[in-house]
């Protein structure tokens, strides 16, 4: 720790640079109660500042659930559950067997050679029981896949001595490409499920009926964070051309009524980090920038996706930049994504509202519940923070959830809120909180059909559905994060087609479900990884401003120790 305040000159500009980009007043907003203190909040306390928040009324919360479990009732009457939706209850992640196909989804990401597939898939498919599922799905399809996961796995793992086993060994070598092919059509097979089409053009075309029904779109071209200057040159050209191509399938006047496109800021910055906040502001806000101007002259809407938690303040300054450019006043559709299972998501949105009023912007907010828990999770424990960043519980997320949505709904003057929830209770509640506001619910492309669909017709309220765009290569990680937000037990998708569990129990008011747990499931705090015997180490969170400004104040005498 000595030798830290040696090193202060050479790193210490890095994090100063937005003091210099943006106005005061910004600054403000950017940085409104999205401190190191508010990331790393006590979760009990917060919630019951949500309880007050949200003040619903046991008869309101009541009214909720008993709209959201005939909903639920309708769902499973009135239409078949998809493809996606029974593989998802067959193999959840609760069973081996879903592990595995997750395991190996997730692994394929990084498979550099066929000779390491071939040993991938016999690792993750030969163990697991396959016939056990045999004929239990009410879909073919998905007993088909069964019956060709068994059979593969039968191949695999016999290694009975004598010549039968020699000649099984043989059919296993030469059947290797044939199961790696047959693998990798089924992840293609799975991938169809939530990507609308490998280009824009194909996505326009698929998307007709759907728009005929009455939905409209968000369209996203699907990549991951740019890992080089070439990757993010290539991803802003994706975006040019997206809009390009969705403005030539607007056919209203108003910026809701037509499609739209969703962007990614770390697809945009190979350094899309805290660390290289200098660069990110001087490189960064002009492509975004750009990029809303198109949006603005194609009279379509432009959201800026969420992402991890160390980038929420780096993004707000980013939009805080972007907002005020001249050139985008009197244009309705800046958009901005707000996780809810974050403990920031409520001054997140506070701030969005200061900024908007402050430019005299009407934006659109989408509230969704989040997509990258397990590994948000991972990283506090990894790195020793003091708390967890985002809610323990589905529960919990719920919770803010509606709490947020309520906000929302108040704010009207300055915000279009876009609801994204695939839950029936979550869908009752806006319903029931909504009045007159305006607002319009999103649902991903290949989740959620039935329920909006009924919806749609019984209210005559607004649905956009947020679709992926591109190749397959570049699908693995997002459908990754779609199979762990949706294979749990405790998802509604999954929830939805298990008849053993009852309307009512799936359409639980989560505030009273939070209320009267008997024995809530706990994570290991970041500091008790170890067990009883041994501390975690401490880490200092350097995505933090705050924490940077500790560290690099002039008067330090000793780098500062964040209290747990």
């Amino acid at each position: 720790m000595d030798d830290v305040p040696a090193i202060l000159p050479i790193i210490g500009p890095i994090v100063q640079s937005d003091r210099d980009i943006l106005p005061a007043s910004d600054r403000g907003a950017a940085m409104t109660d999205l401190s190191f203190a508010a990331k790393f909040q006590p979760e009990g306390p917060l919630l019951d500042r949500l309880f007050r928040d949200a003040a619903l009324s046991p008869d309101t919360r009541a009214r909720i659930s008993a709209r959201a479990a005939d909903l639920i009732r309708r769902i499973r009457a009135e239409s078949k559950p998809t493809m996606m939706e029974l593989m998802l209850a067959e193999y959840g992640l609760s069973t081996r067997e879903g592990v595995a196909l997750m395991c190996l989804a997730e692994a394929m990401l990084r498979v550099p050679d066929r000779a390491t597939i071939d040993a991938l898939i016999e690792d993750k498919i030969a163990p697991s029981d396959w016939g056990r599922h045999l004929g239990d799905s009410s879909s073919s399809l998905v007993n088909a896949s069964t019956w060709a996961l068994m059979l593969t796995g039968r191949v695999l793992d016999d290694s009975k001595p004598g010549l039968a086993g020699t000649l099984r060994g043989a059919v296993r070598r030469l059947g290797e490409p044939v199961i790696r092919t047959a693998v990798t059509r089924a992840m293609r097979e799975m991938g169809r499920q939530f990507v609308l089409g490998q280009t824009i053009d194909a996505a326009l075309d698929r998307a007709k009926g759907q728009e005929a029904k009455g939905y409209t779109y968000s369209y996203d071209m699907l990549g991951e964070a740019a890992m080089t200057a070439r990757d993010a040159d290539r991803y802003a050209d994706e975006y040019r051309k997206a809009i390009k191509a969705i403005a030539g399938a607007c056919t209203h006047g108003s910026v809701v009524k037509n499609p739209g496109i969703s962007i990614k800021l770390s697809a945009l910055h190979p350094r899309y980090e805290v660390a290289q906040e200098d660069r990110v502001m001087a490189e960064l806000v002009p492509v975004v920038r750009d990029l809303a101007r198109q949006a603005r002259a194609a009279n379509i809407g432009l959201n800026i996706d969420a992402e991890e938690q160390d980038r929420l303040a780096l993004s707000l300054q980013v939009i805080a930049a972007v907002l005020p450019d001249p050139e985008l006043a009197g244009w309705d559709g800046f958009g901005v994504v707000v996780q809810a299972y974050g403990k920031r998501a409520g001054p997140m949105i506070d701030a969005l509202h200061a900024l908007a009023v402050r430019h005299d912007r009407r934006i659109m907010l989408r509230l969704v519940k989040g997509a990258y828990w397990d590994t948000e999770m991972k990283r506090a424990q990894v790195e020793g923070h003091p708390d967890f960043p985002l809610f323990t519980s589905k529960t919990a997320t719920d919770v803010s959830y509606v709490a947020l949505a309520k906000k929302l709904l108040g704010m009207t003057d300055r915000i279009y809120p876009q609801f994204a929830t695939h839950n029936a209770h979550s869908v009752a509640a806006i319903l029931e909180l909504a009045g007159d506001a305006p607002f319009e619910f999103q649902r991903l492309h290949g989740m959620g059909e039935r329920l909006h669909d009924i919806v749609l017709r019984d209210n005559a309220t607004a649905c956009r559905i947020y679709a992926p765009v591109g190749a397959h290569q570049d699908l693995l990680a997002y459908l990754v994060r779609r199979l762990l937000e949706n294979g749990a037990n405790s998802s509604f998708v999954n929830q939805i087609v298990d008849l053993d569990v009852t309307p009512e129990q799936i359409a639980r008011d989560p505030f009273d479900a939070l209320a009267t747990a008997q024995a809530p499931v706990t994570l290991l705090a970041p500091h008790a990884i170890y067990g009883a015997g041994r501390v975690n180490a401490q880490g200092f969170d350097l995505a933090a401003t705050d924490q940077l400004d500790l560290i690099f104040a002039p008067a330090m005498g000793r780098c500062p120790v964040p209290a747990r």
